[in-house]
């Protein structure tokens, strides 16, 4: 995305609307705002090699590893809006473990993207997956769509959850549970 092109997008926006570009508070908004929108898509410019940066280490824990509370924002796809929330990430190392902070720049970098939160939860886990080669990866997320907030139906209180479970997380009722269990009993 190139600054200059993105600038004169947002003008014609603010001219479309009915705007003044020379008026005080709008005089430098088409920049900010490509600016901005640059920032919250960088996740194009990255990649899952970027992002991991190595930090996977020889471990010989094959015990479940609980990551929570990964907060995020992301773009929705059909209305550009905010959608914000909490990622809850679970693993079954088998020889590997990955950086605490990895999990963090894998939700970020697929979260800076424009989404839909099922999507962005099933590209989460599958790069923890890719990543560890973990017996089982569990991902739960939730999060408010200002897409459902601010237009629409305009109901303020409710969020969605999506989950997806890889390997033994899915096919293990008992480390299903304990992953729900878990993240269910630290997020109160």
């Amino acid at each position: 995305m190139a600054l200059e092109s993105l600038t004169q997008d947002y003008a014609n926006i603010l001219q479309t609307l009915g705007e003044d570009l020379s008026r005080d508070g709008l005089q430098d908004t088409p920049k900010r705002a490509a600016k901005a929108m640059q920032f919250l898509t960088q996740g194009y410019q990255q990649s899952l090699d970027d992002v991991v940066n190595g930090a996977i280490f020889d471990s010989d824990n094959d015990e479940m590893v609980v990551v929570q509370g990964i907060e995020f924002y992301s773009l929705c796809e059909h209305h550009m809006l905010p959608f914000i929330g909490k990622a809850h990430i679970a693993y079954l190392p088998q020889g590997k473990v990955l950086g605490l902070s990895k999990f963090a720049r894998i939700v970020d970098m697929f979260a800076r993207r424009l989404q839909i939160q099922e999507g962005l939860t099933k590209q989460v886990a599958q790069a923890v997956q890719e990543v560890t080669g973990a017996a089982g990866v569990g991902v739960v997320m939730e999060a408010k769509h200002m897409c459902m907030m601010m237009r629409g139906v305009q109901k303020q209180n409710s969020w969605m959850t999506t989950s997806v479970m890889l390997g033994a997380m899915r096919n293990n009722q008992a480390t299903r549970h304990e992953f729900l269990t878990l993240i269910q009993r630290n997020s109160q």
